[in-house]
């Protein structure tokens, strides 16, 4: 069967530029209140050592649910899956929150490419597709806000600026980098390779966003799981930190719709 032109032409954005912009995944009439209930469960469980003009929330899915259905939005989906594979898991829902007054970050892949982890795949690492980071803008991304920088292109390159040698260093713009803005209830989807930083919120409002990442069936994260000896292993080796995503609650589990539980079911408490 044919795949759909707009998926046709996404995935083909996604193979050569690392990146493209699902537009209303969650309807103008409803990311309001998406935003309002994320941005106050951030604030009520912030991250206590969060950096200055950040709001953060990792394990988010366990004190919000409100964008758990937007998960399997038609459009948005079909995508994830096309790339990924059918059976695609969520790997992190973390809530970021970009005060006004907030600088620029540096450049830098996401895991399992980011030579900071203790569980990474060690550059030069290979041209695969194995990790993708979404970006939810339950606000507006503008230029002016701090909308997401990223560098078209650099998911092919065999490194990013975490590793000690790159050639670029993470805290100079990169020449051909972009700012991915777009309306609110839009999504960024971009391969986890791509180099990326957050802007500087240079306005009077909140940045509200959430970043949901997905892995393949067959990307190991055992390595993020809390008290896992894989976990403990790799940091004794490495001597590097290592990201910790919290258990899925059961009772939150169990509250999620039917059809977005498959996402999750490999990450339950138990």
């Amino acid at each position: 069967m044919p795949l759909d032109k707009t998926l046709e032409e996404q995935l083909l954005h996604l193979k050569l530029d690392g990146w493209c912009v699902v537009e209303e995944v969650i309807p103008g009439d409803e990311v309001a209140a998406v935003r309002e209930s994320v941005a106050a469960a951030t604030l009520r469980h912030q991250r206590p050592d969060a950096p200055a003009n950040i709001g953060h929330r990792s394990g988010l899915i366990n004190y919000d649910q409100s964008f758990a259905p937007y998960l399997v939005r038609p459009g948005f989906i079909e995508l994830i899956r096309a790339a990924l594979g059918t059976n695609v898991r969520v790997s992190y829902t973390t809530a970021m929150i970009n005060y006004p007054g907030n600088d620029r970050g540096g450049l830098h892949s996401d895991w399992p490419f980011n030579q900071r982890n203790a569980g990474h795949i060690p550059a030069p690492y290979p041209d695969i597709v194995a990790h993708f980071t979404t970006l939810w803008m339950l606000s507006p991304f503008s230029v002016e806000n701090g909308a997401t920088i990223i560098v078209p292109g650099s998911h092919r390159m065999e490194t990013n600026p975490s590793a000690e040698g790159c050639s670029h260093d993470e805290d100079t713009p990169y020449p051909t980098e972009i700012q991915a803005t777009g309306e609110a209830g839009s999504v960024l989807v971009m391969d986890s390779r791509m180099w990326h930083a957050a802007g500087a919120n240079r306005t009077d409002s909140a940045r509200v966003a959430i970043a949901i990442r997905f892995a393949p069936w067959w990307l190991n994260l055992n390595g993020l799981r809390p008290g896992s000896r894989e976990r403990a292993r790799q940091m004794e080796a490495t001597g590097l930190s290592e990201n910790e995503v919290a258990a899925v609650k059961p009772e939150v589990f169990a509250g999620l719709p039917t059809e977005v539980q498959p996402l999750f079911e490999h990450w339950v408490e138990g």
